[in-house]
């Protein structure tokens, strides 16, 4: 009786267990966006209240849950991370998608950053290198319901034509280079958000196709992030 009554006990408090675990989910997730996000000048309210909807810790790797909301790279195997939340938040900022938009993003991972995309775009392209991750990335988006999404196997490091023209596109690790491949694949009026340079400085990049073969381009901020497997390295001079 005293073993049943202990068990009655545990299963009474299960519902309170929940709401309490959740509220602290939700304060996590809260202060990952008012103390980390805002303060590297991410201020769409658009782009915040998505962040908000995106349940980000049902994309991290099982490892890596309680780390979901912390200011850091989450590794994702194969040498390859989630990026920080705030340099996520802050390339969604820039791109600028739009609801008609048709993406190519460079990148699969755990495949959350393709559902931010996804829920501000028509549909997304996201390719990803590693068998391994396009799986993981596949599942996440499955589980979580979005359904305007191709994940697609291969090396996109030096462009995608396939789905072209795009109306955004979105490396999300780092090219020495940036290949004119991907600019020749944006649309009229579409935008290329890139880190591009080398170990320690990086710039982030956007290029937007102003008309046929016209592209501007803006330097945004610094980051330094690791580099897309294969991206193209100039050669180097020995004397």
């Amino acid at each position: 009786m005293s073993a049943l009554s202990a068990s009655a006990r545990c299963a009474a408090k299960t519902p309170h267990d929940k709401r309490r675990s959740q509220v602290n989910v939700e304060q996590a997730r809260f202060n990952m966006i008012e103390q980390q996000i805002r303060p590297w000048e991410v201020l769409d309210q658009e782009v915040l209240d998505l962040l908000f909807q995106v349940r980000r810790e049902e994309f991290v790797p099982p490892p890596y849950k309680a780390l979901a909301f912390a200011d850091m790279e989450i590794p994702l195997g194969h040498g390859e991370v989630m990026l920080a939340p705030k340099l996520e938040a802050r390339m969604l900022q820039e791109l600028g998608v739009k609801p008609g938009d048709k993406v190519l993003e460079v990148g699969t991972g755990s495949g959350y950053m393709t559902a931010l995309l996804a829920q501000r775009a028509r549909h997304v392209y996201s390719v990803e290198i590693h068998p391994e991750l396009k799986a993981f990335g596949e599942r996440n988006l499955h589980a979580y319901g979005i359904r305007n999404v191709t994940v697609e196997l291969g090396d996109a490091s030096r462009g995608w034509p396939a789905h072209a023209p795009y109306d955004a596109i979105l490396l999300t690790g780092s090219v020495p280079v940036l290949p004119e491949a991907f600019q020749q694949s944006l649309a009229v009026g579409g935008r290329l958000l890139a880190v591009v340079g080398e170990e320690p400085i990086m710039q982030v990049r956007l290029v937007t196709c102003v008309a046929e073969g016209v592209y501007r381009t803006d330097e945004l901020f610094e980051t330094c992030i690791a580099p897309l497997r294969n991206a193209w390295r100039p050669s180097r001079f020995v004397f």
